[in-house]
């Protein structure tokens, strides 16, 4: 990933890391590995064209594999993400971009767009969408590390 110049300090939220239900692996089992690395692709190709692109590396196919990695991890499958680049520790990784409300809510943007039609593109399965898009919310908001304005 590309290294950005820090200009605010690292803000952590009062309220510590939060806690939220992982995707059912039910997703996993649905879609597959495959199907996981599909549906990043497309989340990829959205972040593309967004006011966020800066802050991912320049080969956006590679990125987008390094995040499907680290879901099919989160969906209980194999240990891509840990044996490929070591644990996830997502917060820290993200500490050289300055993540605030507005990054966050794009990158969401971008995921559950993809999502809209993952039923139909990936398979995805319709009564699991509620549950992976507020693990989606909740994991997102504790990627942000700047304060918001008072």
């Amino acid at each position: 990933m590309p290294q950005q110049e820090r200009t605010k300090p690292i803000y952590t939220p009062g309220t510590g890391p939060p806690s939220v239900p992982r995707p059912d692996h039910a997703v996993l089992e649905a879609i597959g590995q495959e199907g996981v690395f599909r549906l990043l692709s497309a989340v990829y190709q959205r972040l593309e064209a967004s006011s966020i692109r800066p802050m991912f590396a320049k080969d956006m196919e590679a990125a987008s594999r390094r995040s499907a990695a680290f879901f099919v991890q989160v969906l209980g499958g194999a240990p891509l993400f840990t044996e490929n680049f070591g644990p996830p520790r997502m917060r820290q990784r993200h500490f050289p971009f300055e993540i605030d409300g507005e990054s966050r809510v794009q990158w969401l943007g971008c995921f559950k767009a993809a999502l809209a039609d993952s039923v139909e593109h990936h398979g995805f399965p319709a009564e699991h969408l509620a549950g992976f898009e507020t693990f989606l919310d909740v994991f997102s908001s504790w990627m942000v590390n700047v304060a918001p304005e008072a």
